[in-house]
């Protein structure tokens, strides 16, 4: 419930891309908000009032003479109690009325009348060629200028046939814009390097050895920090996660390629913090057949060797002008003994300890934060939760350090 207690004025114009707006309704309301459609007459023509009513559960407006508000003045009333103001498709002409202050219709009018509190977000779409056309880019830059936040567009397949720039973003893009909107901004500038989920050493090219990570926490707090202002950068094992929304990730298997990947985006972007997630294999296979080994009898077992990985962390951690680095401890036992030792050794600031077994795979987590003032406890709650929560515990050290 990211939007419980948010009323969302989502305004929509005409464009096929309406046919999304009604899985992002439903999105919105599944996240808390309350939803107050309010519709041109073009955009009636792709959608109707009656689905967008439905989905929303409140009354849809379209007319700015509307007799169904008492006092005969929507324009006003609509926006007076609402958290934020979304247009989503957003046309060409629409662009135009908000760049010059067009009042024509009940949502343009309602968008200029809205308290300068309000933040305005729009999504535009439209034909590759309308979106490249000189005047449309003068008034997105009118429109950036205003302060009003725009939301894409991407390049992709357009419903005209053409491809190029004007593709709406979709339904799960424009909610994470959304949700975005009323997070902290608290790690605007910085630079942010995460790794997350398993790592995967073979030891032939049909088997391995693995762990049961998710990557889930992980990808929780590069969401997170994406929300908080940042930049962020995701060195991933292998998941089944897609990736977060404004998060560059960088796929890899084994460690000593997470490794290397890590060292190489710290050469490139010098990130201030740098969060280790992922849960490492601490050791791989020396002697890994080029070959499916067979089993061609009981008694021909295969003779591993082991040599131990790389420990990113601490390599990380002993750098010269080293980033605030973050651990995180996946122990079976004593995690406030563990957990506290492993700062110490490691050399880090903040380490976060959890119990492995009681999170891998699962929706919900709780975690220890360990520093030099002794430890923090954060309770169990959904992963998303907690990963808000520790940026928030990271800004403050941050601005501390």
């Amino acid at each position: 419930m990211r939007l419980a207690g948010k009323k969302i004025v989502l305004g929509m114009t005409g464009g096929i891309a309406c046919y999304k707006i009604a899985e992002l309704t439903r999105m919105l309301g599944k996240a808390g908000a309350d939803v107050q459609v309010v519709m041109t007459q073009a955009a009636t023509q792709f959608i109707t009032p009656v689905t967008m009513q439905a989905l929303s559960g409140n009354t849809v407006f379209a007319d700015q003479w509307d007799t169904r508000i008492p006092n005969n003045m929507p324009h006003i009333d609509l926006t007076r109690d609402a958290d934020a103001i979304v247009i989503a498709p957003c046309s060409t002409d629409f662009m135009s009325k908000l760049a010059h202050g067009a009042c024509d219709d009940l949502l343009s009018t309602l968008c200029i009348a809205r308290p300068s509190g309000i933040p305005l977000l729009i999504a535009p779409a439209m034909n590759v060629e309308m979106w490249q056309n000189a005047a449309t880019q003068r008034n997105a830059t009118l429109i950036k200028a205003d302060g009003i936040q725009m939301m894409g567009p991407v390049s992709g397949e357009q419903a005209c046939g053409e491809t190029g720039m004007g593709r709406m973003l979709e339904p799960d893009q424009l909610f994470s814009e959304i949700v975005a909107t009323f997070q902290k901004k608290s790690l605007t500038g910085k630079q942010i390097l995460i790794t997350a989920g398993p790592t995967f050493e073979p030891i032939d090219p049909v088997r391995g050895i693995t762990n049961l990570s998710s990557g889930k926490m992980g990808y929780a707090i590069a969401q997170a920090a994406w929300e908080a202002g940042a930049q962020v950068t995701l060195v991933s094992g292998p998941t089944a996660l897609s990736a977060p929304y404004g998060v560059r990730r960088i796929h890899v298997q084994t460690a000593q390629q997470m490794h290397d990947a890590v060292m190489t985006q710290l050469q490139i972007q010098n990130p201030q913090v740098f969060i280790a997630v992922a849960a490492v294999a601490d050791w791989r296979v020396a002697n890994a057949s080029d070959q499916k080994l067979k089993k061609t009898s009981e008694s021909n077992t295969p003779q591993l060797k082991f040599i131990q990985n790389p420990d990113i962390l601490a390599l990380v951690a002993a750098l010269p002008n080293a980033p605030y680095c973050v651990g995180f401890a996946a122990e079976s036992e004593n995690l406030l003994q563990y957990g506290a030792a492993k700062r110490v050794k490691k050399n880090i600031p903040l380490l976060v300890g959890n119990i492995g077994h009681h999170t891998f795979g699962k929706e919900d987590n709780e975690l220890v934060l360990f520093d030099a003032n002794g430890y923090v406890q954060l309770p169990r709650a959904d992963k998303q939760t907690l990963a808000i929560q520790l940026i928030d515990e990271l800004a403050q050290r941050l601005v501390s350090a």
